[in-house]
């Protein structure tokens, strides 16, 4: 039941820590979609990502989302669909993460006995989401990376220190939380549910050190997350931009768009 580094050499499009490496052209980060499929595209189409058909227009421009695609909002599935399609079309240039509403989706399918329900209904599990995946969609999201870097920017789904339970090293997290999704028991499900169901541990007295350590031990200066909403953190009521903080070792992009904020796609290269 569940709770609540040195530069590496390219290969194949990728480093061999599992880094993207810099791109030439922009980077992209968009996190907590929460099914606003409309707010999404018209995101994506406002930076030349997508056309009018919504079709992969980018060119060489990267994507990264970071998590929490579906429940809450009208069209979680429609959400998935875009995405998964333009990783299709524009291959190693589209990436999403691993958020907690993919892991307690995952929970509710492949373990549904386990007392999932309750937690679900508690965090905006929609029906009509949970009913429109597919076994393929299972699968993809129980591959889904939890973590990338893109230069000196480390990207994940919540501002949380669990991922150094999983790891040191990016690759060895994502195979690790892999495993966890991917068994047959449900207890890996509620270890990777409960350690990304964490949020604020960059604010406070130990907060630069808690994000220091995460950069210590995969890279990068900068933590990307969503997860906790910006207004959240600032104390404030929704409709502000991005918030750097944790002495700018930590960047938050969740706008709230659940809960009336504005859906952020930040550019990582400006």
């Amino acid at each position: 039941m569940p709770g609540g580094a040195a530069e590496s050499a390219a290969v194949g499009g990728r480093c061999e820590d599992g880094a993207v490496p810099s791109p030439t052209a922009r980077a992209f980060a968009i996190s907590d979609i929460h099914g606003h499929r409309d707010d999404l595209v018209r995101s994506l189409r406002s930076e030349g990502l997508i056309d009018a058909s919504e079709h992969w227009s980018g060119g060489e421009d990267q994507l990264f989302v970071l998590g929490d695609l579906l429940d809450r909002g009208p069209d979680g599935i429609g959400v998935i669909r875009l995405v998964r399609r333009l990783q299709e079309e524009a291959p190693g240039q589209v990436h999403v993460l691993l958020g907690n509403h993919e892991v307690l989706a995952l929970g509710m399918w492949l373990h549904p006995d386990e007392g999932y329900l309750p937690v679900w209904q508690r965090n905006g599990g929609i029906a009509r989401d949970q009913a429109g995946l597919t076994p393929d969609d299972v699968a993809w999201l129980s591959r889904l990376p939890a973590m990338a870097r893109i230069g000196s920017d480390l990207l994940v789904h919540s501002d949380t220190t669990a991922y150094l339970g999983w790891g040191r090293s990016v690759d060895a997290v994502n195979a690790h939380v892999t495993s966890l999704l991917t068994r047959a028991d449900p207890g890996g499900v509620a270890e990777v549910w409960r350690g990304l169901a964490q949020r604020r541990r960059f604010v406070g007295a130990k907060g630069v050190e808690q994000a220091a350590s995460l950069l210590a031990a995969y890279g990068g200066d900068r933590v990307v997350h969503g997860h906790s909403i910006v207004a959240t953190l600032r104390g404030t009521t929704p409709g502000h931009g991005t918030l750097s903080y944790a002495d700018g070792k930590a960047l938050a992009i969740d706008g709230g768009r659940y809960d009336g904020g504005p859906l952020l796609l930040v550019d990582l290269s400006a």
